[in-house]
């Protein structure tokens, strides 16, 4: 619809054109619009009409184009339509002001846009709920392996031990397949405590702090490379969920840092802020650029950002002070983890700084 609506300096308005587009759009004939200038503000559903008017407002003021979208009733059919409207605004005669403009119909585009916003709503949920099977399932399958493979293995040790004990000194053979046997149970012993803790690290049970505190000190194990571990709460209280999501961030930065920054220093920074809890992972190597975020396959990227998303929160990158990346996992607390580490803050000012 094409229109002409003009606001006088006392605040009466008009609309001296309106195109035969007016029915097809707003359900109205223009001479009834054109008798009752109000009937388009009534036809603006409630909640969008604030937006409408101060739209209006700017661009008088300022002489800037009016553009606007919102709501509109269509009584003649009991429906709900998206407009888009869009004006031009001159100066009238006796401080009035004109706005040419025109008025589009966008409802087929905007419910297209809220399926997306709905499915990609609903994707998130799916997402968050296979993490979180696959969290209870790691755990599940760390259990048995140390429960059951772990007390078998522990079992075949000490027969090996007593049979060793019985066997004849002059058998060097047999004692040395026995060693050797008792050897393979000890790296086997290790490799299921190895595979446990990858699964799921019993240190979650203590607690994120200590959970990602271990985290640090076995990245500077295995990778050589110097990890800082900073806290200034002995322990936050997290749902198990969250704490498993949040340690799974940091392992995956950590899995980056090892693979492609190129670093010999990483800081990690672990901090309350009133109601949110703060992870930065600082290194010191290449840093990233753009162009890595767009890669099609930095699925760990993604992960992290989804975990995150998950968890109400926010992943950023950001250049590291003198060079490399910083990534910021920012989660908001529940009331009661909040409170906690309030009480918590308030009996106790220890801080953790670990290598």
């Amino acid at each position: 619809m094409v229109y002409q609506f003009v606001l006088g300096a006392d605040g009466r308005h008009a609309f001296p054109y309106l195109s035969e587009g007016c029915a097809a759009l707003l359900g109205v004939q223009p001479a009834a619009l054109q008798a009752d200038s109000d009937l388009f503000l009534r036809l603006v559903l409630p909640e969008d009409r604030k937006g409408y008017l101060e739209a209006m407002a700017v661009s008088k003021l300022s002489l800037s184009a009016w553009n606007w979208e919102g709501r509109i009733w269509i009584d003649a059919w009991k429906d709900v339509k998206w407009i888009n409207l869009r004006a031009t605004p001159y100066p009238a005669p006796a401080g009035a002001v004109q706005w040419d403009g025109i008025m589009t119909n966008i409802t087929d585009s905007k419910n297209e846009q809220q399926e997306v916003l709905r499915s990609r709503a609903r994707l998130a949920e799916l997402t968050d709920h296979i993490e979180q099977v696959k969290e209870q399932e790691r755990a599940r399958i760390a259990r048995e392996i140390h429960d059951d493979l772990g007390g078998n293995l522990t079992a075949i040790k000490m027969a090996l031990a007593m049979l060793s004990a019985r066997l004849p000194d002059d058998q060097p053979g047999l004692l040395e397949k026995a060693s050797y046997l008792d050897d393979l149970v000890d790296r086997t012993i290790e490799a299921v405590h190895r595979i446990s803790l990858d699964l799921r690290p019993s240190t979650l049970d203590l607690g994120i702090v200590a959970a990602l505190e271990w985290q640090a000190r076995e990245f500077e194990k295995q990778m050589g490379i110097a990890c800082i571990f900073r806290s200034a709460e002995r322990d936050i209280e997290l749902d198990a969920d969250h704490a498993a999501a949040l340690f799974r961030i940091f392992q995956e930065a950590l899995t980056n840092v090892a693979k492609h920054a190129g670093a010999t220093r990483v800081t990690v920074t672990l901090r309350r802020q009133r109601q949110h809890l703060t992870l930065a992972i600082c290194d010191n190597g290449r840093g990233i650029v753009p162009a890595d975020r767009l890669k099609p396959h930095s699925f760990g990227l993604r992960g992290m950002s989804e975990r995150a998303r998950a968890l109400g929160g926010t992943l950023t990158l950001s250049p590291a002070p003198g060079g490399g990346t910083m990534v910021t996992i920012k989660i908001r607390l529940t009331p009661a983890s909040a409170h906690s580490g309030a009480k918590s803050a308030a009996n106790s000012d220890a801080r953790t700084d670990t290598r």
